[in-house]
């Protein structure tokens, strides 16, 4: 296939090279006539620009940051190194400097911290978890004032000023729950539990127990007794066996973190593995519950491309001028004991 100059697009086109130039670059003042000849020309020629020469001569390096919770605190995000190593590789050749900035997940104090820092490098624009729901809002107005692109990921805020979030629909991930619940109960009472967060602070918790109360409160069915749980890692063994001990009609459990494991251990050893258990995420020690069926279902949620596709949304603006996607919802994954090994690796 030929490849057309700006040259040859003037010609075909009736313009001069530099309509076509403001044409393809967007800047400057063009006339409807004139922009309508280059565009049906750049159609009819199927013309595809050379953004890798494009981004090599702006000599720019532009700085992209993520602030994200530390993988050595809580396994769940060390998939999201990987997608986003997997971006730094892939945009290597260009004039990017991607950098990450770990916080301790379960510290607002420590996610206000690691932004200041963040911030010192001067960044272009920066992917960040957004885990605590007041103090993002106020870091992500800080960037918009600073010009500072915004992209989020895994847990999803409302705000206008946020150019992109790339994750599930938490309110229907919760509906998804109650459903693969609902295939096993009749009656009886069901344990929503939140693990080691905030709950008036994390939106995420919320929106997933809104969209699981609110398909049982459509259901047929009312013969189900939903109660809620805000517990802490290191009290949960006697928090939640105290709860056993005094809750013999507990049909059901839906653990809203990737800690699911916590609460599975203390079922296992009840011998409670007739509960009809869903969590979220393939971390190891879930697996090992799920295969064993403590757990019924896990809800594969895929941080590691979440983390990818958002640094790449990110990339892409920055040096090729591509429109960010303002939403990115990944599909709901739904894993048991027989298909999860399809998902490892």
């Amino acid at each position: 296939m030929r490849k057309h100059t700006i040259k040859d697009i003037a010609k075909l086109a009736g313009v001069s090279k530099g309509t076509v130039d403001r044409v393809l670059h967007n800047r400057g003042k063009v006339s409807q006539k004139a922009l309508e000849s280059v565009n049906k020309v750049l159609s009819e020629i199927d013309y595809k620009p050379n953004i890798i020469a494009r981004s090599l001569k702006n000599n720019k390096i532009h700085k992209i940051c993520i602030l994200l919770p530390d993988p050595n605190l809580d396994s769940y995000w060390l998939p999201c190194v990987e997608g986003i190593n997997e971006a730094i590789t892939e945009f290597s050749s260009f004039n990017v400097d991607i950098e990450i900035f770990y916080f301790n997940p379960t510290s607002i104090t420590s996610f206000i911290k690691t932004n200041d820092i963040l911030l010192e490098t001067s960044p272009d624009a920066v992917l960040l978890v957004p885990l605590f729901y007041k103090e993002s809002l106020d870091i992500i107005d800080n960037y918009n004032s600073l010009g500072i692109l915004s992209g989020t990921f895994n847990n999803q805020i409302k705000s206008r000023i946020i150019n992109s979030f790339v994750g599930q629909d938490l309110f229907q991930s919760g509906r998804v729950a109650a459903s693969l619940i609902d295939l096993f109960l009749s009656e009886g009472l069901i344990a929503i539990v939140h693990i080691d967060e905030e709950y008036e602070n994390a939106l995420h918790m919320q929106e997933k127990e809104k969209g699981f109360r609110n398909y049982f409160s459509e259901s047929k069915n009312q013969n189900f007794d939903i109660k809620t749980l805000k517990l802490k890692s290191d009290n949960v063994d006697d928090s939640f066996s105290d709860f056993l001990k005094n809750s013999p009609d507990l049909k059901g459990v839906f653990v809203t973190t990737s800690k699911s494991y916590q609460i599975a251990e203390i079922i296992s050893k009840n011998k409670n593995t007739d509960v009809a258990f869903v969590g979220y995420d393939l971390l190891e020690q879930n697996i090992s519950y799920l295969q064993d069926k403590t757990i019924k279902f896990l809800i594969h949620q895929n941080p590691k491309k979440q983390a990818n596709i958002g640094v790449t949304l990110l990339v892409e603006h920055l040096i090729f001028d591509k429109k960010i996607t303002e939403e990115v919802l990944l599909p709901l994954y739904i894993i048991n004991g027989e298909n999860v090994k399809d998902y490892l690796n």
